[in-house]
């Protein structure tokens, strides 16, 4: 059962939407709105990943999570566009004196990359980053949409940025438990690797136990890249258990105090 006309609706009340408002952002008829909230219509994956984008939510969760307004708060979709308020980075063409180079993939030119990741002169309009690392010259950072990924403060959370590594499709070398950034027609997938099968099939998983394991054909993949590191503006709080050695560690040396 899909979920995703539910959430439009959800979505498009709190953000107070009329059904024409909502269907002049994507480009779609207003009767098909309705159609997908009253569930006799779903919208096709590219407006759905436009949708998804748009709001900072996953294709995923829109499809198979009825969501919270909570849930909509936390992955800020209240937010107004602050596209204008970004600092200027300059594209890979223009940091060619900087190195290592990292053409960078933001959420909202993701099927730009999709379509055109194979061009050079594309590549070179990406924002370029320059990360301290030694992993060679065929790197890329993408930028996470949803909370697949993220369980317990802990992982990769929504609007963090992965460093990668480009794995050889031709000899695939994936290692189990890694985490791995899958370019496909329709999406980017950012999963951990459970199991590989000897027909290529592999078995990805999400570290948010909210989402389930999932099938993938290798040959799915346009482009396969290891996540060797993340970039986030979120400070981890720390965990029970840092709080409970913390405390213990303080209760530690005010007894020493009083004895000394």
């Amino acid at each position: 059962m899909s979920y995703v006309g539910k959430n439009i609706r959800k979505i498009r009340t709190v953000k107070k939407l009329s059904q024409a408002a909502f269907a002049e952002l994507f480009g779609l008829a207003r009767p098909s709105v309705g159609a997908y909230e009253e569930g006799r219509s779903e919208p096709k994956m590219e407006t759905l990943i436009h949708i998804a984008q748009y709001f900072g939510l996953s294709v995923d969760l829109l499809l198979t999570k009825e969501l919270t307004v909570n849930e909509l708060y936390h992955f800020d979709i209240f937010k107004q566009d602050a596209s204008a308020e970004k600092l200027a980075v300059p594209t890979v063409a223009q940091a060619d004196q900087l190195s290592p180079i990292t053409p960078f993939v933001p959420a909202d030119r993701l099927l730009e990359y999709i379509v055109q990741h194979h061009k050079a002169s594309f590549l070179d309009t990406l924002p370029a980053l320059t990360f301290p690392h030694q992993l060679g010259p065929a790197t890329r950072a993408f930028e996470i949409v949803g909370a697949e990924m993220q369980h317990q403060q802990q992982g990769l959370r929504h609007q963090d940025v992965v460093l990668c590594r480009r794995v050889d499709l031709a000899t695939p070398n994936l290692r189990v438990h890694r985490i791995y950034a899958f370019v496909t027609q329709n999406r980017l997938l950012v999963r951990r690797l459970s199991e590989r099968r000897p027909d290529n099939t592999l078995k990805l998983r999400a570290d948010n136990p909210d989402y389930g394991s999932e099938e993938f054909a290798l040959d799915q993949a346009l482009e396969i890249w290891e996540v060797k590191a993340v970039f986030t503006t979120h400070l981890r709080p720390p965990s029970t258990m840092e709080e409970r050695v913390t405390r213990l560690e303080r209760q530690v040396e005010e007894l020493l105090a009083r004895l000394g």
